[in-house]
């Protein structure tokens, strides 16, 4: 990739969809390098090998089941905090390692925090969607994410400079809605352990 442009997208877009579905995005790449659809950079060559593939398939499949089911959605979310995000700064940091060590850490650092970003916005939102009684919010809201990563993914490689305004405009709005998310899972909790509290109070005692 010696377009600089290209090189930042797919670096940035690699973090950003590690926050989304990360097993997802291993499985497209290393699938699309194996295939010959897109040439992988050097160090991420090794996501075309079988046994990476089988792992990011195997684990995509119960991403995709657990992630439509509400609660365990949220549960697995936060599993994966300490999963996402160093990942998407190792990807991020692989599209460019062996150019320069200052620009790889650099790539990792702006990769782990969009994967954040990307992360904790999902998450927050998920755990709000997860208070309807009924299941349809949670499912579109999944499988609009299960379509947003391969769609990012390609504009990306095909649009890498629409694809960075585009991620420019999403991190500004995840900015603008973290406080506000924040605020509103914080009442969410306190409102459940009150729930609780109040059950458990009323639980007849033994004699």
């Amino acid at each position: 990739m010696s377009d600089p442009i290209a090189t930042i997208a797919m670096a940035a877009g690699l973090g950003w969809a590690s926050g989304l579905r990360l097993y997802l995005l291993v499985f497209l790449l290393g699938l699309s390098g194996r295939l010959g659809w897109i040439a992988l950079p050097e160090h991420l060559q090794i996501l075309s090998h079988t046994p990476i593939l089988a792992v990011a398939g195997v684990m995509l499949l119960a991403e995709f089941l657990v992630d439509k089911i509400p609660g365990f959605d949220s549960l697995w979310d936060s599993v994966h905090t300490a999963i996402r995000i160093p990942a998407g700064a190792l990807l991020a940091a692989g599209t460019v390692a062996g150019v320069n060590p200052d620009v790889t850490l650099a790539a990792a650092l702006v990769g782990g925090m969009l994967a954040g970003t990307s992360h904790f916005a999902k998450a927050g939102t998920r755990a709000l969607i997860n208070t309807s009684p009924e299941p349809f919010s949670n499912w579109t809201a999944s499988f609009g994410e299960d379509l947003l990563v391969p769609a990012g993914l390609w504009a990306a490689l095909a649009h890498p400079a629409v694809f960075l305004v585009l991620l420019a405009v999403f991190v500004l709005v995840a900015c603008w809605l973290a406080p506000k998310l924040w605020r509103a899972v914080k009442r969410l909790r306190e409102i459940i352990g009150k729930v609780v509290k109040v059950a458990g109070a009323r639980k007849p005692r033994p004699s």
